[in-house]
C-alpha cells in the first residue's frame, strides 16, 4: 500500500488526483494539505474522511510519496520538507523561475518526478516533436502555440516552454531567436526564429500545437486536454513508478519509458 499526500488538495487538480487515488487499491490517502487561510482548512474531506491541513509538516511522516500541484513558492517549501523527511515527491506545478527549476533538477537525496505536464499523451507529443524537429528543422519554420483557461496565472505555459526547450536542444549550435508575440513592422521571419505564443480564454483545460511550416506543406502536432483527469492519471502513474526507484530527478519520459 502506497501512502499518498496530496498538496493543493482542494484545488481543481487536487480534487482530480484525490478522486482517482481514492479508487485505486494501491493507495492509502495519508494526508491532504491546502494553503494557510483556505476556507476548507480543518474540515474533513467527504470521501476519504481526511482532515484538510494547512502544513505539510503535520502529516508528512505518514506518507511514502507526495503529489504536488500548487504554486512555485509552496512547492519549493514542500520540496524542502520532502528532502528533510526523505519522502518521494511528484511535482506538476508550473511557473518556476530558472533558479528554482535548477534547484529542483539538482535534487539527489530523494526521488523526484518533475514535469510541466503529467499527461501521458502530452509526453508522447514531447517525443514526437523531438523526432520531427531533428528531421525538419533545416527546411521548416517552427512555431509553438498554447491556449488555456482565463484563470491561468503563468504564460507561456510550462508545457509550451518545455516544447521550446525540446526544439532548441535538437541543435545546440543553432542561434535560436525566441519570440513571444509579434507586433508592428517586424520584417521577414528570421530563419532561426522560434515563436512561443500564449492565448487565454474561457475554461480551456489546455491545448498545445507545434507548427512545422515548409514551402507548400505544413505539419502540425497537436495535443488537446479536455479534462484535468488526464494530468491526474499521469501523476498517479508517476507516483507508483517513483516509489521503487533510486534517488534522483526523473521526467515523465523516464516514467513512460520513451
Amino acid at each position: 500500500m502506497i501512502r499518498l499526500i496530496i498538496t493543493g488538495a482542494a484545488g481543481k487538480m487536487g480534487k482530480a488526483i484525490l478522486n482517482i487515488a481514492s479508487q485505486d487499491k494501491e493507495f492509502e490517502i495519508g494526508g491532504l494539505v491546502e494553503r494557510k487561510g483556505h476556507p476548507l482548512i480543518g474540515s474533513y474531506e467527504p470521501v476519504t474522511h481526511n482532515k484538510i491541513m494547512d502544513d505539510l509538516a503535520d502529516v508528512i511522516e505518514f506518507c511514502d510519496v507526495i503529489i504536488d500541484f500548487t504554486e512555485p513558492r509552496a512547492t519549493m517549501e514542500h520540496l524542502r520538507l520532502a528532502r528533510e523527511y526523505k519522502k518521494a515527491i511528484v511535482i506538476g506545478t508550473t511557473g518556476f523561475s530558472e533558479e528554482d527549476s535548477v534547484k529542483i533538477r539538482d535534487t539527489k537525496d530523494i526521488g523526484v518526478v518533475f514535469s510541466p505536464n503529467m499527461s501521458i499523451g502530452m509526453n508522447l507529443m514531447f517525443d514526437l516533436v523531438d523526432r520531427a524537429t531533428r528531421i525538419l528543422k533545416d527546411n521548416f519554420d517552427i512555431e509553438v502555440m498554447e491556449m488555456h483557461h482565463k484563470w491561468k496565472k503563468d504564460a507561456p505555459s510550462g508545457t509550451a516552454l518545455r516544447l521550446k526547450d525540446i526544439i532548441e536542444q535538437t541543435d545546440n549550435k543553432k542561434a535560436w531567436e525566441e519570440v513571444y508575440g509579434r507586433k508592428g513592422i517586424t520584417g521577414e521571419r528570421k530563419k532561426d526564429e522560434l515563436a512561443i505564443l500564449a492565448l487565454r480564454g474561457g475554461d480551456i483545460v489546455g491545448e498545445h500545437t507545434v507548427f512545422f511550416a515548409g514551402i507548400g506543406e505544413r505539419i502540425e502536432i497537436i495535443h488537446r486536454a479536455y479534462s484535468r483527469e488526464n494530468f491526474a492519471r499521469g501523476a498517479i502513474v508517476a507516483a507508483k513508478w517513483l516509489i521503487n526507484k533510486p534517488n534522483g530527478v526523473y521526467s515523465m519520459k523516464d516514467v513512460l519509458g520513451l
